[in-house]
C-alpha cells in the first residue's frame, strides 16, 4: 500500500503539472512516406481531402495496436475505455438480465452510443440488430488492427447520421507478409473465474510494389470464463443494510402466499427461510437475494476472420477486396424463474398444514395466491449469439489529377437469443401447483420433479437481422492556387439501403413472461438513404486556413437534413497551432427506434406500486407480495412518430510544441442536442407517479399493475461542454534507454438534459442522475521505457468520484469514490522471431468503489465502469515464421 501511495502521489503531481501548463497532445499518426522518404498525402479521419498528415488540424486521438498489449487490453471495448472522452456504459456485464444480446458499445461525450459513429477502414459497419443503434464492438477484429483513430468533434457534415459525438475509425493493417502465431492468457490472482485466453494467426504474401498484389488474413479467437458475483465480497449480496440497499426479490422458494382473508406469510419463515440466498422478513415472508445466482462477468467468446486482397492496377491505382466475419457469444445466468399470481386451494397436498408443509397460524383453508421462484429448475441461463459479415470491394488512386475512392459494401448483422436452462412454461407450472403436482414450498416429489423438468423451455425465442447495402464515391484535388497556397476540394456521394427484421418465436417466448418477449410481435422495416457532400480547404494566408464542408442526407421515411461545418486553422509560429470549428449534426431514428418490437421485462430495482402500495403499505385488498417492494414489469419498444435528433457543436483548441520532444494541447467542446431520443428511466417514473401517471397501466378492475410504459420518445435537449487535454513527452535517448510519457484527459464542465420538451434540466456531471453518472474527470496516462530488446510500460486509468444514485432510504445517501488502477508490463524481443510480453493489470488489486446503484443487476458496485476481477496476471507470446 505504501508503494501504491507513493506512486499515486508522484503521478498525480506529474498530471497536475501538465494541466497547470495547459497542455494537450495531438496524437497524430506518423507521417506516411515511401522508401525514399518522400512525404505522401493521406486521408485522415474526419476529412475527405487528402493532404500531408502534418497539415491536419483536426482533434484526433490515435492509439497504435502495439499499445494494446502493453496495457493488457483484450477487446475493442477495453481499448475504448482508455479514451477519456468515452463515457460508455454498455459492455458484456450489462447482458446479465438485460437482454442486450451481449453487445458492447462506445459512447463519446456521454451522448449515447447511437451518436458515436463507428467505422472500419473508413466505412460503416452494420449495427447490432437487437437495438439497431450502435455497432457491437465485439465484432471488431482487434488482432488485425494497425491503429484506432478517434475524431473528437462532430462530423455529420462528412459522414452523415450518428456522428454527433464523434467518430471512431478502426483501421486494419494495410498489408502483411509472412506468418505470425500469438497466444495470450489472463489469470486473476483471486479465485472465482474470469480467466481469458486468445489465440491468433495472421499471415500474408505478395509485395504490392514488386509483385503487384498482397493477400493477407487474420484469424482470432478470444474467450473469457464467467465470474460469479458471489465470488467477490463487494458484489456478493443485494442486501446491504449499512448502506440502505435492499434489491432483494419478494418471489422466493419456498413461496410466499396471500390468502383470500388477507393473510400474508410463508410456511418456512418460522424456520428462518432455509435455502440459497433467502432472507427472512419481519412480516413473516421470505425474500430472495438474487445476487446469489448471477454473474458479475458472463461467459463470452469472440471469433473473427478478416481477409484482404490488394491489387496494383497501375502506378497510382489499387483495388481491394475485404471480407470480415465475426461471431460473438455470451452465456448469462440469473435467478430462477419468478412466477406470480399462482393459485392454490386447500385440496393440494402441499397446502400449508396438510402434512407435507408446516401450517401457518390464521390460515384455515382459504384459497391462496402465490409468488414462487422455481429454484428446482435451476437458474435461468440464456445464450446470445451475434454474427457479422461484411464484404467491401473498393478502388482508390489517381486519375486525371483527381484522388478518388469508390466502394461497394454489403454488410449483414444477425443476433439470436435462446433459452438454455431454467426458463419454464408459466401455464404448466401454474397448473401443476393448482392440481397438486408441484410443491411451491419445498422439495419436489419424483412426479413433481419430472413435471417441472418437462415444463422447461429450450431453443431460440428471438432472432434479428440487419442488412445494409451501399455504394460510395468521392474525389478530391487541388483546384486553384491562391497566393497563400492551393485550394483543396472534395465531393462525394453515398447511397445505402438498410433493412431490419425482428422475428419472435411466439410459440416459445409466449410461454415465459420473464423472457420479456411474451407479448412481442414480429416487426420489420427498410429505408433508402441518399447523400451528397462536399469539402473545401482554402488557405487565406500563409498560416491561416479556412475549411468548409456540407452534406445533405435524405431518408425516404423520415425526411432530409442539411449539415454544414466551418473550421479555422491558424499557425502563427511553428510551435503554436490554433483551431476552431462549428458544425450542425443530426441523427435519424434507427429502424429499431421506429419499428422495434414491444417488450416487457422486470425492472432492475424493486418498487412499491404507487397506487396499491403507497409509501410501502398495501391498501385494503391489495396483495403486498405483488404490490410492495417488488420488481415490476416495464414495457419498451419502437415509436413510428419519432423525429430526428439535431445538434450544434462548437470547438476551439490550441496545440503547442515548444520543442520537438514535447507536444501539448487543449481543446474546448460545446454540444447542444435537441429532440433527444430515449426513454424516461424507471427510477424517475416510479418516483414521480403524478407526473407520469399515464405510463402506468392497470388491469380493468385496478387490482394489478400490468406494466409501466417506457417507449422511445423525443425527450428534450442535452447540453454538454468541457476540455480535452493531452501531453506527449519524449525524453532524449540515453544509455538508460528512451522514455515516453503520454497523458490524455477529459474534463466535463457541464452536462444537463431534459426528460421532456421544455422541462426542467437535470444535472448529470459528477452526479448519478436517472441512469448513470457523467464523470467530471477521466484520464489515461502511460510511461514507456525501451532499451535494445527490452521494453516496459506503466499505465494509469483514473475516473473521478460522483454523487451516487442514492435510491435508498434517507440518511444513506453517499458519494462514490474515485477509481484509479495501474497496469505494468514488460516485453523482450531478443529471441529470434519471438516476442514475449508479461504484465499485471490492476497492479495494486484495487476493488471497485461501493455504489448503491440499482440500474443493472449486479449490486454493490457499478460494473459498467469498473473491473471486478482484481489483480490479473497475463502473458503474450508471438512467433513469426
Amino acid at each position: 500500500m505504501m508503494i501504491e501511495s507513493v506512486l499515486s502521489r508522484s503521478l498525480r503531481l506529474m498530471f497536475a503539472g501538465s494541466l497547470a501548463l495547459g497542455m494537450h497532445a495531438v496524437q497524430a499518426q506518423a507521417l506516411a512516406g515511401d522508401a525514399d522518404g518522400e512525404m505522401q498525402k493521406v486521408e485522415v479521419t474526419g476529412s475527405s481531402i487528402k493532404r500531408l498528415s502534418s497539415q491536419t488540424a483536426l482533434p484526433i486521438t490515435s492509439i497504435k495496436a502495439e499499445d494494446f498489449i502493453k496495457q493488457g487490453l483484450t477487446t475493442a471495448q477495453e481499448v475504448m475505455n482508455t479514451i477519456p472522452m468515452n463515457q460508455s456504459s454498455n459492455g458484456s456485464s450489462q447482458s446479465v438480465g438485460s437482454g442486450t444480446g451481449g453487445m458492447s458499445s462506445a459512447d463519446l461525450r456521454g451522448l449515447g452510443s447511437d451518436k458515436t459513429l463507428v467505422l472500419l477502414n473508413g466505412r460503416r459497419i452494420a449495427s447490432h440488430p437487437f437495438n439497431g443503434e450502435a455497432v457491437d464492438l465485439n465484432i471488431i477484429p482487434l488482432s488485425a488492427l494497425d491503429r484506432v483513430e478517434v475524431l473528437r468533434d462532430g462530423a455529420s457534415a462528412i459522414y452523415g447520421t450518428d456522428a454527433i459525438g464523434g467518430v471512431i475509425n478502426f483501421i486494419t493493417k494495410r498489408s502483411v507478409q509472412g506468418a505470425t502465431v500469438s497466444v495470450e492468457h489472463y489469470a486473476p490472482t483471486r479465485s472465482g473465474g474470469g480467466e481469458e485466453s486468445r489465440i491468433n494467426l495472421s499471415g500474408g504474401f505478395g509485395n504490392l510494389s514488386t509483385d503487384g498484389y498482397n493477400f493477407f488474413g487474420v484469424a482470432d479467437v478470444h474467450q473469457q470464463s464467467a465470474l460469479a458475483a458471489a465470488s467477490r465480497a463487494f458484489s456478493s449480496t443485494s442486501v446491504i443494510p449499512s448502506h440502505g440497499v435492499d434489491n432483494s426479490s419478494g418471489t422466493s422458494q419456498p413461496a410466499n402466499f396471500f390468502s383470500a382473508n388477507g393473510l400474508t406469510g410463508n410456511p418456512y419463515a418460522a424456520s428462518n427461510c432455509p435455502g440459497k440466498g433467502l432472507i427472512t422478513t419481519a412480516s413473516g415472508t421470505c425474500r430472495t437475494d438474487t445476487v446469489a445466482y448471477i454473474d458479475d462477468i458472463p461467459k463470452t467468446q469472440q471469433e473473427s476472420l478478416l481477409g484482404k486482397a490488394t491489387f496494383k492496377l497501375s502506378a497510382d491505382n489499387i483495388a481491394t477486396l475485404e471480407y470480415l466475419h465475426s461471431r460473438s457469444t455470451s452465456t448469462t445466468s440469473i435467478a430462477p424463474s419468478p412466477l406470480t399470481g399462482i393459485s392454490m386451494t386447500s385440496a393440494s397436498p402441499y397446502y400449508p398444514g396438510n402434512g407435507a408443509v408446516p401450517g401457518v397460524a390464521g390460515l384455515t383453508g382459504e384459497d391462496l395466491t402465490i409468488n414462487w421462484r422455481t429454484a428446482a429448475a435451476g437458474r435461468r441461463t440464456g445464450f446470445d449469439t451475434s454474427t457479422s459479415d461484411r464484404l467491401v470491394l473498393a478502388s482508390e488512386g489517381l486519375i486525371g489529377g483527381w484522388d478518388y475512392n469508390v466502394g461497394l459494401t454489403y454488410a449483414v448483422s444477425k443476433a439470436a437469443s435462446a433459452f438454455v436452462n431454467g426458463y419454464t412454461n408459466d401455464s404448466l407450472v401454474k397448473a401443476g401447483v393448482l392440481d397438486g403436482t408441484l410443491n411451491p414450498f419445498g422439495d419436489q416429489s419424483a412426479t413433481g420433479a419430472a413435471y417441472l423438468d418437462a415444463a422447461q423451455l429450450h431453443g431460440q425465442y428471438l432472432g434479428a437481422k440487419m442488412n445494409s447495402t451501399g455504394v460510395d464515391a468521392k474525389v478530391s484535388r487541388e483546384i486553384y492556387t491562391l497566393p497563400a497556397g492551393a485550394v483543396g476540394f472534395a465531393v462525394g456521394t453515398e447511397f445505402r439501403h438498410d433493412q431490419a427484421e425482428y422475428n419472435v418465436n411466439r410459440a416459445l417466448a409466449s410461454q415465459a413472461q420473464s423472457s420479456g418477449y411474451a407479448d412481442a410481435q414480429d416487426q420489420q422495416g427498410s429505408r433508402n438513404i441518399a447523400a451528397v457532400y462536399s469539402e473545401l480547404s482554402v488557405p487565406l494566408h500563409k498560416d491561416l486556413e479556412l475549411s468548409l464542408a456540407a452534406r445533405y442526407d435524405h431518408y425516404n421515411d423520415v425526411g432530409g437534413g442539411f449539415n454544414p461545418k466551418v473550421g479555422l486553422r491558424w499557425q502563427p509560429i511553428k510551435q503554436v497551432l490554433l483551431r476552431s470549428s462549428y458544425n450542425t449534426g443530426f441523427r435519424a431514428p434507427t429502424l429499431y427506434d421506429l419499428h422495434g418490437p414491444a417488450t416487457a421485462t422486470f425492472t432492475g430495482n424493486s418498487y412499491d406500486d404507487p397506487v396499491l402500495c403507497p409509501g410501502g403499505t398495501a391498501v385494503a385488498g391489495a396483495n403486498p407480495n405483488l404490490a410492495c417492494g417488488q420488481q415490476q414489469y416495464i414495457r419498451s419498444g419502437g415509436n413510428a412518430n419519432l423525429k430526428p435528433e439535431k445538434s450544434k457543436t462548437f470547438s476551439a483548441g490550441i496545440v503547442f510544441e515548444p520543442v520537438s520532444s514535447v507536444t501539448m494541447s487543449l481543446d474546448y467542446f460545446n454540444i447542444r442536442l435537441r429532440d433527444k431520443i430515449g426513454t424516461v428511466a424507471e427510477q424517475t417514473l416510479f418516483a414521480n407517479y403524478d407526473k407520469y401517471k399515464s405510463a402506468f397501466v392497470y388491469s380493468a378492475d385496478g387490482s394489478t399493475l400490468q406494466y409501466v410504459n417506457a417507449v422511445l420518445d423525443n425527450l428534450g435537449e442535452v447540453h454538454t461542454s468541457g476540455i480535452d487535454t493531452s501531453l506527449t513527452w519524449r525524453l532524449p535517448r540515453s544509455s538508460y534507454g528512451s522514455f515516453t510519457f503520454q497523458f490524455d484527459g477529459s474534463w466535463v464542465r457541464n452536462y444537463e438534459y431534459q426528460n421532456e420538451t421544455g422541462g426542467a434540466y437535470i444535472q448529470n456531471v459528477g452526479v448519478y442522475a436517472d441512469n448513470n453518472p457523467v464523470f467530471r474527470w477521466k484520464h489515461n496516462a502511460s510511461l514507456t521505457w525501451a532499451l535494445g530488446d527490452w521494453s516496459a510500460n506503466l499505465s494509469n486509468k483514473y475516473m473521478s468520484g460522483y454523487r451516487d444514485q442514492n435510491f435508498v432510504d434517507a440518511g444513506f445517501e453517499q458519494n462514490v469514490k474515485a477509481y484509479s488502477t495501474f497496469s505494468l508490463s514488460g516485453a523482450y524481443t531478443g529471441w529470434k522471431n519471438t516476442d514475449i510480453t508479461v504484465g499485471v493489470k490492476n497492479l495494486f488489486d484495487k476493488n471497485p468503489p461501493f455504489s448503491n446503484q440499482g440500474t443493472v443487476f449486479q449490486t454493490g458496485y457499478d460494473p459498467r465502469y469498473t473491473d471486478p476481477l482484481g489483480r490479473t496476471l497475463y502473458v503474450k507470446a508471438s512467433y513469426k515464421f
